[in-house]
């Protein structure tokens, strides 16, 4: 029973790594073409609404005082980086659905590098954002050698675990 949760876990994870790499990529792309100020007013556009209602509400001031240091330097560095991070993990979830298992040690260190990158932005600049996405890359990484370690492709795992759930469902 707790490899099947722990292989739904992972299943979850990439599909989960899928969609944010998507979103990453085209936030990263979009940051590209707009300016410190445009972004500054999209964000107090999409939360006045919520800081009239709760001035202490966490997400929406921790996006406003986010972006109220943003320039157009560290704009670029923040495209950027979401760019690379995004493309690499559409490419690691892409290499996973066609099935080869060479790519989960080149997964590993990909996530691996950003984490550590990760570790670094906790030390010299603490957020909860960071914290969340370090340790669900390190979740992440750790099944995904799982995996490897049980010299299993995505699509073994995807099978044994749909077929586990329809039986449960069916027998419950």
């Amino acid at each position: 029973m707790r490899e099947r949760v722990l292989d739904l876990v992972f299943l979850v994870g990439v599909l989960f790594k899928g969609i944010d790499g998507l979103l990453e990529t085209i936030g990263g792309i979009a940051l590209l073409f707009v300016t410190p100020g445009q972004v500054k007013s999209a964000a107090h556009a999409a939360t006045s609404k919520e800081l009239t209602e709760d001035p202490h509400d966490l997400v929406a001031n921790l996006l406003v005082h986010g972006v109220s240091h943003l320039h157009t330097g560290s704009q670029m560095f923040i495209a950027a980086y979401l760019v690379l991070h995004g493309v690499v993990k559409l490419a690691i979830v892409v290499a996973l659905l066609v099935g080869s298992r060479r790519v989960y040690p080149w997964a590993m260190a990909a996530l691996g590098v950003f984490v550590v990158f990760q570790v670094y932005e906790l030390v010299t600049a603490p957020s909860v954002g960071v914290v969340v996405l370090t340790i669900l890359d390190v979740v992440i990484i750790w099944l995904t050698w799982r995996e490897w370690r049980r010299n299993r492709e995505l699509r073994k795992t995807w099978r044994g675990t749909v077929d586990w759930i329809f039986r449960r469902h069916v027998t419950s």
